[in-house]
């Protein structure tokens, strides 16, 4: 146990910094990157990580003081047994050659429901208050825009985390910090304030709450708390499936030529160093739709009165984790080969696994997969990711009988569907599109069209 300094590392061309927050004090136990400080400058708000774990031995900035690459804010007792941060950017350079020997690829990791990004870097330890059955419902009837929560707010990244993991709309938070700056406190406040006011026989619009039932009476019952991943994800899927009008569209492709050419490249995938599967394909073909079919790469803006049509094209893919599921997005996807895809899916999905995917790494997405491939299943019904607009949810191929006009011939045919928000998107455009995902996979020369 060996005791340094905690020193500022490279921020960028910034002199001068001020601290906006100080997360951590002397005595306190962190894990390698967990958020010590809150800087702000003109132009951005950042988060100083710590550089590995151990113990807090002294904090010697408050807030409001200002800082610079290489200043002191304190000293800590680093565990020599915990990696540090530059060994564990060491052990993330050689990710994609571990997953490609020991991973499972993401479409066999990725599970039915496909959640809002989860942020893991950036939220704070604390614990969110439990709100009762009838408080849960209250929340229900006043669901948050996931685009405009906190859109006008003046918060570090943390205390925007929080808020999101407990849906509320930093807008309606009054900050007591300086600058009029919202706090964490500040926003335990105002949920505790809000479930003051809820009368445990509201009526009205909305939804009525599950009734409390003591199952303990039926027979003998385990109480086990839901993982913190979950808890997060659970909320945004409610709150998706409360204000998203969801359509599912249920199809079928024959990837039986895809199939034989993902096989006739392993070779030259191996040779890469990265296993070829048919998600890389299906991200591809997806893209290729989108382009045609710009409603479905598109989120609706917070009035419901516009469409944002999107240029890039940035796919999320549901990956299932040990602590719950999780979406990292593959950027640019349009702009990239089979192999390199493929290499960046092993990458994100053993971050994934590992839990060290950042909030860089699950946002932005424009449409998600969530596939069940590698498991069974014939179809099901994928939550839209709001605020997309659209998912598509992959079930697994088998081979079936398949008339081609004088003859039945066996063909790998694999199920899947898509679901979407029909305020965005119309019944027809809904089949049009699967229908033309389907014939591009069928027939991958249209790709290339």
């Amino acid at each position: 146990m060996a005791t340094q300094d905690i020193t500022i590392p490279d921020i960028g061309d910034f002199d001068s910094v001020e601290v906006i927050e100080v997360l951590i004090s002397e005595g306190d136990e962190v894990a390698v990157d967990d958020s010590l400080i809150t800087l702000e400058s003109d132009k951005a708000t950042m988060e100083i990580p710590a550089p590995s774990a151990g113990k807090i031995e002294s904090v010697t900035v408050k807030v409001g003081d200002k800082v610079a690459e290489g200043d002191v804010i304190g000293q800590m007792t680093a565990d020599d047994s915990a990696p540090s941060t530059e060994a564990s950017a060491s052990a993330s350079d050689d990710a994609p050659q571990s997953a490609a020997s020991s991973s499972k690829p993401a479409e066999e990791a990725a599970e039915t429901r496909a959640s809002a990004p989860a942020s893991q870097a950036s939220e704070p330890p604390a614990t969110p208050p439990t709100t009762s059955v009838d408080q849960a419902a209250q929340v229900a009837r006043k669901p948050v825009n996931a685009q405009s929560m906190g859109a006008k707010s003046h918060a570090s990244p943390s205390v925007r985390a929080f808020a999101r993991k407990l849906g509320v709309d930093l807008g309606q938070v009054t900050g007591t910090g300086p600058k009029g700056r919202v706090q964490q406190t500040d926003v335990e406040g105002f949920i505790k304030s809000a479930m003051q006011g809820q009368g445990a026989g509201a009526t009205g619009a909305g939804i009525p709450s599950v009734p409390e039932v003591d199952f303990s009476q039926f027979g003998e019952t385990t109480t086990e708390e839901l993982g913190r991943i979950k808890k997060i994800s659970g909320k945004f899927l409610q709150t998706s499936w409360l204000n998203v009008p969801h359509v599912t569209q249920f199809d079928e492709t024959d990837i039986t030529d895809m199939d034989a050419f993902r096989k006739d490249m392993k070779p030259q995938a191996e040779k890469a160093g990265v296993k070829l599967t048919p998600l890389v394909f299906v991200m591809k073909a997806v893209v290729k739709a989108l382009q045609d079919f710009p409603n479905f790469n598109a989120s609706l803006s917070p009035d419901g009165q516009s469409i944002i049509k999107k240029h890039y094209y940035h796919i999320g893919v549901a990956v299932d984790t040990p602590n719950g599921l999780v979406v990292p997005v593959v950027r640019d996807v349009d702009q990239k080969g089979i192999f390199e895809l493929s290499e960046e899916l092993m990458t994100l999905s053993a971050k994934a696994r590992d839990g060290k995917l950042s909030p860089k790494d699950m946002s932005g997405g424009c449409f998600s997969i969530s596939s069940l491939g590698g498991i069974g299943g014939t179809q099901f019904t994928p939550i839209v990711n709001a605020p997309e607009v659209a998912i598509m949810g992959l079930s697994k191929a088998k081979m079936q009988p398949v008339w081609n006009g004088s003859e039945f011939e066996p063909r790998l045919m694999m199920p899947f569907s898509v679901s979407y928000d029909h305020r965005a998107i119309d019944g027809a455009e809904g089949v049009r599109f699967t229908t033309t995902v389907g014939q591009y996979l069928s027939d991958l020369r249209q790709l290339i069209l």
